[in-house]
């Protein structure tokens, strides 16, 4: 009995098998990160594709409201009040126009998207803030131009290897530029 222990011990036949099985378990877990690592960055880059849109949306609504200063170079929102002019913009509905784009519904502020009843991901703390070009600007080609500028926080889950993680959480900042073509 133990020479037949010792000569199992020392035979090589098979040796590798279990450093096989190893190697492959390790490959496998850094292909099951690189995958969520994948996925957090497509859904952030699909949401922050979607925020910008519903920015130039946002921008473009404000057309109507642009004082064309074509022979100046310059464009703001303004209209004529009286003898002077007074700034009008609006922000529009950047979380209206995001809900359509993404699908999301809207849990008390916070806008969430699930699909097959998991979350995907959730968006809050939308700012968005409308920079008007001043009337008459003194700068030529470094004049402010009339912007729309958005930050929000997006926040995803994270789970590997069955085990949920916290979230990955992010700032995105937005900015939709509306500049005279004629």
């Amino acid at each position: 009995m133990r020479k037949r222990l010792i000569f199992i011990l020392k035979d090589r036949r098979g040796f590798s098998f279990p450093l096989v099985v190893a190697v492959a378990l390790a490959l496998v877990m850094i292909l099951c990160g690189v995958t969520e690592y994948l996925r957090l960055c497509v859904i952030a880059s699909g949401v922050r594709d979607a925020v910008q849109s519903a920015v130039v949306a946002t921008v473009t609504d404000n057309y109507a409201n642009v004082y064309h200063g074509v022979r100046e170079g310059y464009s703001g929102g303004y209209m004529p009040s009286g003898t002077s002019w007074s700034a009008n913009v609006n922000t529009g509905d950047v979380y209206g126009r995001l809900d359509k784009l993404l699908g999301l519904r809207d849990e008390n502020g916070i806008h969430v998207k699930e699909s097959e009843g998991v979350e995907q991901f959730r968006l809050s703390g939308l700012s968005v803030q409308i920079i008007n070009t001043p009337l008459a600007p003194s700068g030529g080609n470094n004049a402010q131009t009339f912007t729309a500028d958005a930050i929000i926080q997006l926040e995803v889950p994270v789970s590997f290897g069955g085990k949920v993680l916290p979230p990955m959480k992010a700032t995105l900042k937005v900015r939709g530029k509306y500049m005279p073509v004629f």
